[in-house]
């Protein structure tokens, strides 16, 4: 089935076929587009979920999908995947590619992210989406545990059995055995391949299948499906995950382990699971901005130079009582200068009053400030597709407070950290 591709704050509606471009809108066959919001329905219905696309109806078009801020991919149960990348700016990226790595570079920086798989270099971008690319992240790792041999364990095993061996179980001996004194209810252990790490490996691995679009990965994770032969499929997989070691003997299972928890349970770095409609694989687009940015700055700044420390949270906004903590996306300190910045996914617009720039955000770069003793503060936005030169890119006031505006071109980021570096 096709994969759909849009961005941010594109619409979707019900048509004939899917991908096709309509008066402003990208379609969906009908099936699919009920699918898609019968899933987005169950998701507004869950207490304190977030609302991941708009659901609005127009005059003459009907019921309309509206992409919001996060990014990723939704596959519906039909086989059909709507992938949603970040809408920034670049004039030679007409299929997404460039904006499909820069979601994967972005993901990296999360800290729950299973950073040591996603290498992409190697991947055919134009050819799989988010989600096979995921799938083919997880089958490396899978594919280096089964090379190495499957780890063993002892396993506890209860039974009622005419030999005896292990711990005699008193309860369950008398309940069963009253009559039957030839038998005995026993616990014991055994040196088993079929420990809680294997099991939910085979259980992402059998989901995959069920789920992947890819007949290379199908193949891929049929061959696997052979080194766990003598594993059972996970039936409960929040208890296997608590019964999981934290001992080094499994170390090697970590990443593999993550991503199956995101696979099976949608748990780690993103929130939605999604249902029996869609499977959900979304991440909100500010906390990746700010994730990137963080990251970014803290490997392109010298280290010896300057300090970057994200998510700060000395400073309250009151003293007596110590009350509403404040914590800047980055503080910067060179020296004995502080430097405060905080990351904002927006696009301004210049034809709004002050650029769009939000007052509430400005309020709190001249709170930080004046707790931070900062030299000045610094807005990040994502550079837009027009110019900005109509934006004041610097606001003074006659205290001292110093507010910067800072557009970051994603796609050229070394030339726009070298920018920033000459006001430190």
């Amino acid at each position: 089935m096709k994969t759909v591709q849009i961005c941010e704050y594109d619409s979707l509606i019900a048509g004939s076929e899917n991908g096709l471009h309509k008066d402003g809108y990208v379609t969906l066959k009908r099936d699919a587009f009920e699918l898609l919001e019968r899933f987005l329905l169950t998701e507004q219905g869950k207490e304190d979920a977030p609302e991941l696309m708009h659901i609005s109806r127009r005059r003459g078009v009907g019921d309309v999908v509206t992409a919001k801020n996060y990014v990723g991919l939704i596959a519906l149960k039909d086989g059909t995947a709507i992938e949603i990348l970040p809408k920034i700016y670049s004039q030679d990226d007409p299929d997404g590619l460039k904006a499909k790595k820069l979601v994967l570079d972005m993901l990296r920086t999360l800290p729950d992210f299973p950073s040591r798989t996603a290498q992409v270099a190697g991947v055919d971008l134009s050819r799989l989406d988010i989600f096979e690319i995921f799938i083919r992240m997880f089958l490396d790792e899978v594919y280096g545990i089964a090379k190495r041999g499957l780890k063993c364990g002892y396993e506890a095993v209860e039974e009622n059995s005419s030999r005896f061996k292990g711990k005699l179980i008193f309860s369950q001996q008398m309940r069963k055995n009253l009559l039957h004194k030839e038998r005995s209810y026993i616990r014991y252990d055994v040196f088993t391949v079929n420990r809680p790490e294997n099991r939910i490996l085979k259980a992402a691995l059998e989901l995959l299948f069920r789920r992947t679009r890819s007949h290379h990965s199908r193949t891929d994770i049929k061959n696997l499906l052979q080194s766990f032969a003598e594993v059972e499929t996970s039936s409960n997989f929040r208890g296997d995950f608590q019964k999981c070691s934290k001992d080094r003997t499994v170390k090697d299972y970590a990443a593999a382990l993550q991503w199956s928890r995101v696979f099976l349970t949608g748990e780690s770095f993103t929130n939605y699971a999604g249902s029996e409609d869609a499977f959900a694989l979304l991440f909100p687009m500010e906390r990746l901005f700010e994730s990137y940015i963080a990251a970014q700055l803290k490997r392109h700044l010298d280290s010896s130079v300057y300090t970057v420390t994200a998510q700060e949270g000395s400073r309250w906004l009151f003293d007596a009582p110590k009350s509403f903590s404040m914590r800047p996306d980055l503080v910067i300190r060179k020296g004995g200068e502080v430097f405060i910045l905080d990351t904002k996914w927006k696009v301004l617009n210049p034809d709004k009053p002050n650029g769009g720039i939000s007052q509430a955000d400005m309020y709190q770069m001249c709170a930080y400030q004046r707790k931070w003793v900062a030299k000045h503060t610094t807005l990040i936005y994502p550079k837009p597709a027009y110019s900005t030169d109509t934006i004041p890119k610097s606001y003074y006031a006659d205290d001292g407070t110093q507010i910067h505006l800072w557009f970051v071109d994603l796609l050229d980021l070394e030339e726009s950290i070298r920018e920033l570096e000459s006001r430190f």
